[in-house]
C-alpha cells in the first residue's frame, strides 16, 4: 500500500516527464536486485538450507550460517557497486541511447545510477535477514521491512526535493538518497527481531561450510528462475525508452497499480507457503506440500481473477483518483490506464509464478524455474517485437502478461507432474466459477459506473472517489452474491477469515495461534 502511495507523490510532483524516465531507467537495475533478493531468489534459497540447519544442528549453527551468508553477500555486492559506478555511463548510453535526444537526460541518468548503487548492498542483506525471520516463522516484521523504503521516498519528497537545488542537484537527486536511506530503513527494522532470537553479528566467513555452498549454489539458479517478470519489465524499460518521453514513465506507473494486489495477494501467499513447503520436504511428507500447494493456489484464483476484472474495467477512473494531479496530466491518465488494461490480462500468472517458482527449490528441482525463466524471456522479447509496431507502449505490457501466462501455466503443469497431481480438478472448478463471478462483477462496474457519473458530475477528488467507491461496493456485492449461488465455498471461508481479523483488530485482540495455522 504505501508503494501506491509512493507512485502517488512521485506522480504530482514530477509527473512522467524527463526526470521521472531518467530515475525509472536508473533505478530499474538496483530495483531489479531488490526484487530479485527480497521476494524471490534468497528466500527460495535462505528458508529451505537455514530451516535444515536449525532442524539437525540448532541455532548456533544456523546463527554461524547466518554469519557466513552477510559476511559473503557484502564482499560481492560492494565489489558489483565499485564495478557499477565506474561502468554507469557506458551502460546508460548503451541501454537509454535514446535519452541522448533530449540535452542532459543522460547525464541525469548517470548521476542517479550511481547515487543509488549503495542500495544493492543494503537490500541484499536486508533480504538475508528476512529469510532468517522467515524461517523462524516471524512474517509481521520482514513483511513491513521494504516499506521503509517508500517511506523514505514519500518523506523525501517533502523534504529534500525543495533543497537540492541549494546544493547543486537535480530535485529529483531526492528520490535517489531515499532510495538508499530506504536500504539502511530495511536493515534496521529487522535487527531487533534476530537479536531477540539470540543472533550476534561476527566478521566471520567460513567458505566451506555446506549450508553457505548449498545457499550460494541455489542462489544462482535461483536468480535466473525467479527473474522472469523482472527482467521482462527491465526489457520493456528499455525498449520504452526509444518511444519518446512518458512511456517508461506510464509503464511504471501501470505495474505499481497491478503489483498492488501481486504484493498483497502473490508475494504474502508465497511468503508463507515456502516456509510451509521447506518443513513437509524435509519430513517427506509429499500430501502435505500438496495439499500446501493446492490450498495456496486457490486462495490466489479467489483474489486475483477478480482483482484483475475489476483492475480492467475501471483502469481510467482508478488511474484518475490516485495520480491525476500536480504534474500528472489527463494524457498521462489514458496512457497508463492502456498500460494497466494490459498488465491485468496477466496478473493470474504474476502471482501463480510468485508462489509456485519457489517451490521447486524446496523440493529439489531447482532446474525447472531456471529453465521456465529463460523461455519465459524469450517469450516476451519475441511478442513484444510482434506487438510494438501495432500497439505502441502498451503493446510491451501485454507482451509481459502473455509471457506471466505462460509461465505460470507451465510451472503448474510440471509441478503438477513432480507431485503427481495439485487438485486439478478443484482449482478447475475454482477458476470457472469464480472467472463467472468475476466477468458478473465487471459488468455491474460498468453499469454502477456509468449511473454515478449521472447522478454525481463533476471532476472534483470527492467526486471522483464518490463514484469509484459506489462502483466498487456494488460489484464486489455483485461478487459475492454470485459466488454464493455458485456455491463457492472457499470465498465464503476467505470473507469470514476477513471478518474474523477486522474483528480481532477492532477489540484489540490477536489472532490465535491455531487461527493463523488455518489462514
Amino acid at each position: 500500500m504505501l508503494g501506491l502511495v509512493r507512485e502517488q507523490v512521485l506522480a504530482a510532483v514530477f509527473g512522467a516527464g524527463n526526470d521521472m524516465d531518467a530515475f525509472i531507467v536508473a533505478f530499474r537495475v538496483p530495483n531489479l536486485f531488490r526484487d530479485l533478493l527480497a521476494e524471490g531468489a534468497m528466500s527460495s534459497a535462505l528458508v529451505p538450507t537455514f530451516a535444515r540447519e536449525l532442524d539437525q544442528n540448532g541455532k548456533q549453527a544456523a546463527w554461524k550460517l547466518g554469519n557466513s551468508l552477510l559476511n559473503a553477500l557484502l564482499l560481492v555486492t560492494v565489489f558489483i557497486v565499485v564495478m557499477g559506478w565506474m561502468l554507469a555511463g557506458p551502460v546508460v548510453n548503451g541501454s537509454a541511447a535514446q535519452f541522448g535526444a533530449v540535452p542532459g537526460k543522460v547525464d541525469l541518468t548517470v548521476q542517479l545510477t550511481r547515487m543509488m548503487l549503495p542500495f544493492l548492498t543494503l537490500t541484499a542483506l536486508s533480504a538475508a535477514t528476512m529469510g532468517m525471520l522467515n524461517s523462524l516463522h516471524y512474517y509481521f516484521v520482514p513483511a513491513l521491512a521494504p516499506a521503509m523504503f517508500n517511506l523514505a521516498t514519500i518523506l523525501a519528497a517533502f523534504v529534500l526535493v525543495p533543497f537540492m537545488p541549494t546544493f547543486g542537484l537535480p530535485r529529483i537527486a531526492a528520490m535517489a538518497l531515499a532510495a538508499v536511506i530506504g536500504g539502511l530503513g530495511q536493515l534496521a527494522l529487522q535487527w531487533p527481531s534476530l537479536k531477540r532470537e539470540g543472533f550476534r553479528y561476527r566478521p566471520s566467513l567460513d567458505v566451506r561450510s555446506p549450508g553457505l555452498l548449498r545457499v550460494l549454489l541455489l542462489m544462482g539458479p535461483g536468480v535466473v528462475g525467479l527473474a522472469a517478470t523482472q527482467i521482462n519489465l527491465l526489457i520493456n524499460t528499455l525498449l520504452a525508452t526509444n518511444l519518446g518521453t512518458g512511456a517508461v514513465s506510464w509503464l511504471q506507473y501501470a505495474f505499481r497499480l497491478i503489483y498492488l494486489p501481486i504484493g498483497l495477494f502473490g508475494v504474502s501467499i508465497a511468503t508463507v507457503a515456502l516456509p510451509a513447503v521447506a518443513r513437509h520436504a524435509v519430513a517427506g511428507d509429499r500430501e502435505g506440500v500438496r495439499h500446501t500447494v493446492v490450498d495456496a493456489m486457490n486462495l490466489t484464483l479467489i483474489l486475483n481473477i477478480p482483482a484483475a476484472v475489476g483492475l480492467f474495467v475501471l483502469s481510467p477512473a482508478i488511474v484518475r483518483l490516485l495520480f491525476e494531479r500536480g504534474h500528472f496530466t489527463a494524457a498521462d491518465t489514458i496512457n497508463t490506464a492502456s498500460a494497466l488494461r494490459c498488465y491485468a490480462v496477466g496478473l493470474v500468472g504474476y502471482s501463480a509464478g510468485r508462489i509456485v517458482s519457489p517451490l521447486f527449490y524446496a523440493i529439489g528441482r531447482s532446474r525447472v524455474p531456471v529453465e521456465l525463466s529463460v523461455f519465459t524471456i524469450l517469450v516476451n522479447i519475441v511478442v513484444s517485437m510482434m506487438l510494438l509496431p501495432f500497439v505502441g507502449f502498451p503493446g510491451l505490457a501485454l507482451a509481459s502478461s502473455i509471457a506471466a501466462l505462460v509461465n505460470g501455466g507451465l510451472s503448474l503443469a510440471i509441478l503438477r507432474e513432480h507431485l503427481g497431481g495439485i487438485g486439478g480438478v478443484r482449482l478447475a472448478s475454482t477458476a470457472m466459477r469464480i472467472g463467472a463471478s468475476s466477468l458478473a462483477m465487471g459488468v455491474a462496474a460498468v453499469l454502477v459506473g456509468r449511473v454515478m457519473e449521472i447522478f454525481v458530475p463533476g471532476s472534483a477528488i470527492w467526486f471522483q472517489a464518490a463514484r469509484l467507491g459506489v462502483a466498487m461496493s456494488g460489484a464486489l456485492l455483485t461478487l459475492a452474491l454470485t459466488a454464493s449461488v455458485l456455491g463457492l465455498s472457499e470465498f465464503d471461508y476467505t470473507l469470514e477469515e476477513v471478518r474474523k481479523r477486522l474483528r480481532q483488530a477492532w477489540l484489540g485482540q490477536g489472532p490465535s495461534t491455531t487461527d493463523v495455522s488455518s489462514t
